[in-house]
């Protein structure tokens, strides 16, 4: 039996960038934060955004509710 040898070749050029990474900026990952921090064990929020109040509401069934 005899063993063969696979010789892979480098291309002379870096591979070409698709457009859409050459032109979207690096993304930072999401800022993530557990809804029990952010109720601090209360079952409603109030949040002011650009002059409204937004309520955010934890249901009694574990879900969240976001009105305005």
């Amino acid at each position: 039996m005899t063993a063969s040898t696979l010789t892979l070749s480098r291309p002379s050029q870096p591979p070409m960038l698709s457009a859409l990474e050459a032109v979207a900026p690096s993304v930072s990952p999401v800022r993530r934060i557990s809804s029990q921090r952010l109720l601090a064990g209360e079952r409603e929020l109030v949040i002011q955004h650009l002059g409204s109040e937004y309520h955010l509401r934890l249901t009694r069934n574990g879900k969240l509710i976001l009105t305005k």
